[in-house]
């Protein structure tokens, strides 16, 4: 199938203000491309494009002061199907872990697994290990924590997230990720575009967040958020957690003025 994703981003700063943009469709999809990949800001600004130490392809630019609209759009071929589900995966010792997998092994910035390691091993340790302990982990943290946008707060982290029991898709995967290294399984923070392909819509749409997990050997998608595989994953950044991913960085204040995302299927892939 093919699959339309976007986005309007309008801010409003004082002074000119330095901004790296993580919102391109992430380098491992840029085989699936199918209309060329546009963006472009009013009024219009040089940008240049780099990719970070996460493979993620960031865009430099300055923004004037005044308004500044940044508008990106893309036409993705997507398989249609939904996320693999693989029971049989199994967990990967340390000692065997490939060496850029240990990254996601750590605490970081938003997964504090030194605070909720005992809690991570009172609910999991006795679960056996593989595709089934991590699923255990996410159907626990979907049914833990309430979803609220109205009560979404940027600095809350997992530990606060697990006593609160109340966040967005980013608090669910923050959480799970947490567990997850908490049991060294090695787990990443990603965020992207997943449409309402195959499930009931739901207005207005936003980017959604989720996780990777590291098993058997490659990186398996799980969805602590929404909890049940889904079709038309378009990955935009990975880290490991949404601190290495904003969306916007700004290195200045700013006032967000319109924020607009859209994610549907067009129609068939030739």
């Amino acid at each position: 199938m093919l699959i339309r994703c976007g986005y309007e981003i309008t801010m409003s700063f004082d002074q000119p203000t330095a901004l790296v943009c993580l919102l391109s469709v992430h380098e491992d999809r840029r085989a699936d491309i199918r209309s060329q990949e546009t963006a472009f800001t009013t009024p219009e600004v040089p940008m240049s494009i780099y990719v970070d130490l996460f493979g993620n392809r960031c865009r430099r630019l300055v923004a004037p002061p005044g308004d500044l609209m940044i508008w990106g759009d893309a036409t993705v071929e997507d398989s249609g199907h939904p996320d693999p589900v693989l029971p049989w995966a199994r967990e990967i010792p340390v000692t065997e872990l490939p060496d850029s997998t240990l990254a996601y092994l750590m605490g970081s910035r938003y997964c504090e697994t030194d605070r909720l390691s005992q809690i991570a091993w009172d609910h999991f340790g006795k679960i056996p290990p593989g595709w089934g302990r991590v699923q255990a982990i996410c159907d626990f943290v979907n049914n833990h924590i309430k979803f609220d946008y109205l009560q979404a707060r940027s600095t809350r982290t997992a530990y606060e997230v697990y006593h609160e029991r109340i966040g967005v898709c980013r608090d669910f995967a923050h959480l799970a990720v947490a567990f997850c290294r908490c049991l060294n399984i090695p787990a990443r923070y990603v965020n992207g575009h997943l449409g309402d392909i195959g499930v009931p819509v739901v207005e207005p749409m936003d980017f959604s967040a989720w996780i990777e997990v590291f098993l058997d050997g490659a990186w398996r998608t799980f969805d602590p958020r929404n909890n049940v595989p889904r079709i038309g994953r378009i990955v935009v950044a990975r880290g490991r957690d949404a601190a290495d991913v904003p969306l916007v960085n700004s290195f200045g204040p700013h006032v967000l003025k319109t924020f607009r995302v859209w994610t549907y299927e067009v129609g068939q892939a030739a």
